[in-house]
């Protein structure tokens, strides 16, 4: 029997084992997609306790917690740290198959050296020990952030936003890693959601000019474009929940943007075309200066009214939406690849019924002399686990080239999310393997070695221009 998460875990071969220890292990960590908070890394908090740390702003832990029926007040609520993480190890015991369990103790493993197995019986005192060595600076955000070998991290950012706290970043010298904003514009692009209105009067003040139109928005976009660059950015980040496509006319762009400015109702191909139009631009703006695009499709988000009034979005209610996204998506890509603007993108499904049709999109509009310029992206939020990550590789490797892959990101709010990528390398190291130990791929352990290493790390760094 295999032992509890070992050094080999998920490693069931020869190969897979080889590859991870020799070649993936030690790579360093680019995060060019995560949620961690700027003002905390530039204040190096402390964290009060495992709690304060582990389950702060974790939704994926907060979803799991209220599924075994912890009491509100300990999942998001005001309880007592210790009882939440009492709580929290109870329903984890429980969660056998969950990626929790796995990445929760890979969490106390690279993080505390802890390797007891987390349960309503150990949780006080993993909780105690944990806390007591969160105290000490060794443990404090930056320091976590070194710790997982991390070069380069990009946050997610709104197009408003100052981006004081990444200058007072640059600014210091005690954080190893790179910190970089990403580029946000979702409420510029989400016409039809409550806040629109005045959301672009805070464009307008930020941007320094007055909008009135849909060309407006394009311009002031561009302003705070020029100005992320400036500071450091290179991707940005679409939350396209459905894929939009409309006429992409300025003229019927507007007559939406209109009516939203009035407060009046819009037609569906009106917001339509407003959608197409600002993000066929903003394509332009990123390919003119060399950045890359994201866009992560399929999220059905805020499906609890009453939560959400209650504690607002991105707390546990999100689920997966099951909209066909091919079509628009081929005629926006389109659009933007016939005006000769179509940066770097990469495209990420969270539904996986969609992974074969983005599979077979990024072949459409790939570049001569761009290796994997149009990238499917891993595994996403609810897919982030062994079959989501699996699937995502075998479905890129039957229809792409697995090797020109650029690999893992966390996606996450928490310092101590690093694991992660640990656990995508075991599941890609393990996969090869068994490609090549059932006579699928010869053994050729340094072109494969080489090929790890690309798909950990050195793919990321060439894309991205790192």
């Amino acid at each position: 029997m295999q032992p509890f998460m070992d050094e080999n875990f998920l490693l069931s071969t020869d190969t897979a084992r080889e590859l991870y220890h020799d070649a993936a292990k030690d790579m360093p960590i680019i995060d060019y997609h995560c949620h961690l908070s700027p003002k905390e890394i530039a204040q190096n908090i402390k964290f009060e306790n495992i709690s304060h740390l582990m389950l702060g702003g974790d939704h994926y832990k907060w979803r799991a917690m209220l599924s075994w029926g912890v009491e509100e007040k300990l999942i998001r609520g005001d309880g007592d740290p210790k009882e939440k993480f009492i709580a929290f190890a109870d329903a984890l015991s429980h969660a056998i198959g969950n990626p929790l369990y796995h990445w929760t103790h890979l969490e106390l493993q690279r993080v505390f050296g802890i390797h007891t197995p987390l349960n309503r019986e150990t949780a006080g005192k993993i909780y105690d020990e944990s806390s007591e060595m969160l105290q000490g600076d060794d443990f404090r955000a930056q320091a976590l952030i070194d710790k997982f070998n991390v070069d380069y991290l990009c946050t997610t950012d709104d197009p408003v936003d100052d981006l004081s706290f990444h200058q007072t970043i640059a600014a210091q010298d005690s954080l190893k890693a790179k910190v970089y904003p990403a580029f946000r514009p979702d409420k510029a692009l989400n016409i039809d959601r409550a806040g629109f209105v005045d959301y672009i009067h805070q464009l307008s003040r930020v941007a320094g000019m007055e909008i009135n139109s849909t060309a407006d928005v394009l311009t002031a976009l561009e302003r705070r474009v020029e100005y992320f660059h400036a500071c450091g950015a290179r991707i940005s980040d679409h939350a396209l929940d459905t894929v939009p496509y409309g006429e992409p006319s300025f003229k019927q762009a507007d007559k939406a943007f209109h009516a939203a400015m009035a407060g009046e109702e819009m037609k569906q191909k009106h917001i339509d075309s407003y959608r197409t139009v600002v993000l066929a631009g903003l394509g332009g703006m990123y390919a003119q200066r060399g950045w890359v695009q994201q866009y992560h499709i399929g999220a059905m988000r805020n499906n609890n009214t009453a939560m959400f009034r209650r504690y607002g979005p991105d707390v546990g209610f999100d689920s997966i939406i099951d909209q066909p996204i091919a079509q628009h998506l081929s005629r926006l890509m389109d659009l933007q690849e016939s005006q000769g603007q179509l940066p770097k993108t990469i495209l990420y499904s969270l539904n996986p019924a969609a992974n074969h049709a983005i599979g077979t999109m990024l072949g459409n509009f790939q570049q001569s002399g761009v290796k994997g310029k149009i990238q499917m992206g891993s595994a996403w939020w609810f897919l982030d686990q062994r079959d989501g990550m699996e699937e995502q590789m075998r479905t890129l490797a039957n229809l792409g080239v697995l090797g020109a892959f650029v690999g893992m990101l966390t996606d996450s709010r928490s310092f101590i999310s690093y694991p992660r990528h640990e656990y995508f390398r075991r599941i890609l190291c393990n996969l090869i393997g068994k490609w090549v130990e059932n006579g699928e791929y010869p053994r050729d352990m340094d072109f494969l070695k080489a090929m790890v290493r690309d798909i950990s790390y050195n793919n990321a760094k060439a894309y991205f221009g790192i």
